[in-house]
């Protein structure tokens, strides 16, 4: 009940330094009525959706190859040591250019549209999905490894029953970081090279001087964006509730 108490104060004291700020600076920023007029108005009208659905897809489609490519090598590395030696470094060397970075490059060689923004998101979310699930492959004990060598446990069994199951907290942490990723990802994509989306829908909005729908559009994807991980959260704790700490 207190918790609930605080984020209600928490929300009043928000919305009145945003009326307060409305009032002052009205021409750039409009009021909190106006915004939740505008939400309401988008919501009757229904074109909004096909951009929900157009910035969701892009993401679902880019965040699962990214885990199943991200888990997948931290896998394959984590048990061939010798892959490591040479993988590990150009992980380390592509991670910290900003998937931003990539958008001029992907349009070059994909053009404006989807398979653009797959492959941003795809880049935004790989790197932290495979270096948390790369980091719980190589916490493994080597008494596991020993003990499987000792009842001759075959390579595939091992890698899916013992070294997946024991890295699986260390994979959703990737997962939990890497769709926040990709979220932010396809935004930046769609402002720049993209037809539909919640990015392009704020970007043309900005150029009609729609700031209410500009801010609209803002909160929808914080909205989303928090859906999403309170997605994974439920996820996680219904695969591995031994690992989520009350």
């Amino acid at each position: 009940m207190q918790n609930i108490l605080k984020k209600l104060i928490v929300l009043v004291v928000i919305l009145f330094l945003w009326q307060l700020l409305s009032s002052s600076i009205h021409t750039i920023i409009p009021s909190p009525i106006e915004v939740f007029t505008a939400l309401y108005n988008l919501s009757v009208q229904g074109d909004i959706f096909i951009h929900i659905f157009a910035s969701l897809k892009r993401v679902v489609v880019g965040f699962l190859i990214a885990t199943f490519l991200g888990v997948g090598l931290a896998l394959i590395t984590g048990y061939y040591k010798k892959i490591d030696v040479f993988l590990k470094p150009l992980v380390e060397f592509l991670r910290p250019i900003p998937p931003i970075a990539w958008i001029p490059i992907a349009i070059l060689i994909f053009g404006l549209g989807d398979m653009s923004a797959y492959f941003i998101v795809f880049i935004g979310a790989f790197f932290p999905i495979f270096t948390n699930s790369f980091f719980g492959v190589s916490s493994l004990p080597v008494i596991y490894e020993n003990i499987a060598h000792s009842f001759e446990i075959k390579n595939f069994i091992f890698v899916k029953d013992i070294l997946f199951k024991f890295s699986l907290p260390y994979i959703f942490t990737g997962l939990k970081i890497g769709i926040g990723m990709a979220w932010m990802s396809v935004i930046a994509a769609e402002l720049i090279g993209a037809q539909s989306g919640l990015g392009y829908f704020i970007q043309l909005n900005r150029l009609l001087l729609r700031t209410d729908n500009v801010i609209a559009g803002m909160i929808l994807i914080g909205f989303i964006g928090y859906m999403l991980s309170l997605l994974l959260l439920t996820v996680e704790k219904i695969i591995i509730p031994w690992s989520i700490k009350k």
